[in-house]
């Protein structure tokens, strides 16, 4: 639904070690949705920068003002939630992090269905299905790519 606004403008940084070495980037999002959901049912995101995919695998979540997490233990925070228009934050481990300059950025959010009940959803839960485009398995409200074109920033976490 608020797909246009899943991406925070000026939230793109790299991430870096306590020597100072680039280990991959951030950016901060929001909840393509009408309202928030338990931290349970967010089952990662399709990420695409510049052609290169970023599964799964190379992301943690932070919110809430937790350390950064993977969607393998988010699974089990089923009574924390993520509140409509609190910004999540996405990590994504890449070596040497992103150049300096403007970035396109291609992402769909997946979110587990927090309501009704289908046949699928005990399966999903127990193993989440991968993002990818054309797909609205797990995909939430939407099975479309979200396009940005941003601008890497100064900063970042040390």
């Amino acid at each position: 639904m608020f797909d246009a606004f899943l991406i925070k403008p000026d939230s793109l940084r790299n991430d870096y070690d306590a020597d100072g070495k680039a280990i991959g980037f951030q950016f901060a999002v929001r909840i393509a949705d009408y309202r928030g959901c338990f931290l349970s049912l967010v089952n990662g995101y399709y990420i695409n920068v510049d052609g290169t995919e970023y599964g799964r695998e190379l992301q943690t979540f932070e919110i809430n003002g937790k350390a950064p997490r993977t969607y393998e233990e988010l699974k089990t925070c089923v009574w924390e939630h993520w509140n409509y228009d609190d910004a999540g934050i996405v990590h994504v481990k890449k070596e040497g992090g992103l150049a300096p300059g403007r970035h396109k950025i291609g992402i769909l959010q997946s979110i587990l269905a927090q309501y009704g009940y289908m046949p699928w959803d005990e399966e999903w839960v127990k193993n989440p299905p991968v993002p990818k485009p054309g797909s609205a398995e797990g995909g939430g409200k939407t099975e479309t790519v979200s396009e940005f074109d941003l601008e890497l920033q100064e900063g970042g976490n040390a």
